[in-house]
């Protein structure tokens, strides 16, 4: 495995605040929260963020904003269909993991991602398209590295990422690492280095000292090193579209 399925560090997090600018829109049946770069309603570039578990939601709204605010089109898909969950679910013992990670699987969430792309491609005519995928997501971002998908990739603590997956990409993928991660262990990150040294593909892994799991999207704030962390991430997330588009 490139990154292990979720655990329960995957299933709590904390609500950052903050007023999301963009708006909610329906591609292709699929519901889909867009912000766009201001004053450019047709940028020739544009990130799918590809969610964790707790889907549209102010944190993944709020990133969404931020890379608009640098430029980007970004789309954030509904990956579940009004089926995410909300954070204080698992610790208040609402969810049943297993039972709802077998509604969502590659089955279920490919096809929200492959519509989102071929939206971007050919109705808005997007002539880069790049994705950001955070725990949850970061699997479909490396499954979509490929020509005619996605042109970069960028994954923040991926879960659920197979060697044969990230063997397989056909365009640049960055990643940030947390060193306190069950899921993307040290293990698991040296071995996603020896399988994207042979890919030839162009990479990067930036890992984070004394943060943990989730840190990018869901991290305590009031914590100095986990904010300075989740700002790094996505100045490195930034940087890497930037640098590859």
């Amino acid at each position: 495995m490139a990154s292990s399925i979720p655990g329960s560090c995957c299933f709590t997090g904390v609500l950052h605040e903050g007023n999301p600018k963009g708006e909610i829109k329906q591609i292709n049946n699929i519901r889909a929260y867009i912000a766009h770069p201001e004053g450019d309603e047709k940028p020739n570039k544009a990130v799918i963020l590809l969610s964790d578990i707790f889907g549209i939601f102010p944190n993944s709204q709020l990133v969404a904003d931020a890379f608009a605010a640098n430029g980007y089109l970004c789309v954030l898909p509904d990956l579940f269909n009004g089926d995410q969950i909300s954070i204080g679910d698992y610790d208040a013992k609402r969810i049943d993991v297993g039972a709802w990670l077998s509604r969502h699987t590659v089955d279920d969430v490919a096809p929200i991602v492959e519509a989102a792309i071929k939206h971007l491609r050919t109705v808005l005519q997007v002539q880069k398209v790049a994705a950001a995928g955070y725990c949850f997501g970061g699997k479909y971002v490396v499954r979509y590295l490929k020509v005619g998908q996605l042109d970069s990739g960028y994954i923040a603590h991926p879960s659920f990422v197979t060697k044969e997956e990230l063997s397989a990409i056909q365009r640049p993928l960055s990643i940030s690492a947390a060193e306190h991660d069950p899921i993307f262990t040290t293990a698991n990150r040296h071995a996603s280095e020896e399988t994207l040294i042979g890919t030839g593909q162009e990479f990067q892994i930036n890992l984070f000292s004394g943060v943990s799991h989730g840190f990018a999207i869901r991290g305590d704030l009031s914590q100095p090193r986990v904010r300075f962390s989740k700002e790094q991430a996505f100045a490195q997330a930034v940087s890497w579209f930037n640098h590859t588009l």
